[in-house]
């Protein structure tokens, strides 16, 4: 598995901004991101698609647009993305704990 370099950007307990890189033969297993208390969101900017491979998947996206911008529930549905064949995959994540 390829090393996931996450470049916090802003960071508190109830709100953060991460610029995340994940590389060529990287992926995200299906998962649930647990939390103590409240309601988690997510809101992710692809920056950079790979040239080959990664497919974000989620049991229940709030919003999708063009596959580049997600918002969805990490704490309440199974997420994932599929293996990067080739090149990286660059995002910009916030994410508010309320």
């Amino acid at each position: 598995m390829a090393n996931v370099i996450n470049k916090a950007i802003f960071s508190s307990r109830v709100f953060s901004i991460n610029r995340v890189t994940y590389h060529t033969h990287h992926r995200v297993m299906n998962h649930i991101d647990p939390v103590q208390q409240g309601r988690y969101y997510k809101l992710n900017f692809v920056l950079r698609q790979p040239k080959v491979g990664e497919v974000f998947s989620c049991e229940k996206c709030i919003v999708n647009l063009w596959g580049r911008v997600y918002l969805f529930r990490p704490d309440k549905y199974e997420h994932s993305v599929s293996k990067i064949e080739s090149g990286k995959r660059v995002l910009l994540s916030l994410a508010l704990n309320i």
